[in-house]
């Protein structure tokens, strides 16, 4: 039960962070940070991560075998499966909820590799945190009964020990993906396919010789093009050449926000 508050607080203190980081990261642009705030969601995502770790699984593994050292037998477990089953109703409407926005999402994707490609953290990690919740309590339920039933009161304190293992393996999945996400992933190849295609259409284009991109929101993205142009082009013409592709770019792929492009 120790472990189940402890992942309870650590829950809602990881979702008002979340939502600190998604305020965040909706600030518009200043002189300091001239491409806008929305790394500020992967960087408070990897903070959850990290505290779900920390806070929630090795505590827990903490209270489980201190717990398994000095057992103590529960004399009357009546209140602990009330609250344990009022938690599963409510952190199971929560995952229900979650799986459902998160499907909407991903597609045709298999789940794996919707989560990979995401670039909004926020979307899985409300699903990876509420199936840990659903997860733990399962454990808690079935482990805790045995305890009592059987006399053994060693497996309440396995009980944490699982819950804070569930909870490290999240975290490492979490961890995994924000920091891919902090360090900047690039678009997908397809989408820099089209790009350098939509590129080479135009008439003073003669190759795309570079695209380097980074996600700087779950909706914004950061374009950088090395263009081949053609020979007898002179400046002027290389410049509305340059300002036409932008222009272009911006209008058929909404989430790229700024285009640089650089004449080879």
């Amino acid at each position: 039960m120790i472990s189940e508050g402890i992942h309870s607080t650590v829950d809602t203190l990881n979702q008002l962070l979340l939502l600190y980081g998604l305020k965040r990261s909706k600030k518009a642009p200043d002189e300091s940070h001239p491409f806008g705030y929305g790394k500020e969601l992967y960087f408070w995502s990897f903070v959850v991560s990290i505290l779900i770790f920390a806070l929630g699984g090795a505590l827990s593994i903490y209270q489980g075998v201190k717990h398994m050292i000095h057992p103590e037998m529960m004399k009357d477990p009546y209140w602990n499966y009330i609250v344990l089953i009022l938690s599963l109703i409510f952190e199971g409407t929560s995952l229900v909820i979650a799986i459902k926005a998160f499907n909407k999402t991903r597609q045709r994707l298999k789940w794996w590799d919707a989560i990979i490609k995401s670039k909004d953290p926020s979307s899985f990690l409300v699903v990876f945190e509420d199936g840990a919740a659903v997860a733990g309590l399962l454990v808690v339920m079935l482990l805790m009964g045995m305890s009592h039933s059987l006399q053994i009161p060693e497996l309440d304190g396995l009980a944490s020990v699982i819950v804070g293992l569930i909870l490290v393996f999240v975290s490492f999945i979490l961890a995994r993906e924000s920091r891919s996400l902090l360090m900047g992933e690039g678009i997908a190849p397809e989408t820099k396919a089209k790009i350098a295609r939509l590129t080479e259409s135009d008439s003073a284009v003669v190759r795309t010789k570079i695209i380097l991109s980074t996600y700087q929101s779950p909706e914004e993205v950061i374009l950088m093009l090395i263009i081949d142009f053609e020979e007898h082009l002179d400046t002027e013409e290389i410049t509305d050449a340059i300002q036409r592709i932008r222009a272009t770019i911006k209008q058929e792929f909404k989430l790229v926000r700024f285009v640089m492009i650089q004449p080879e």
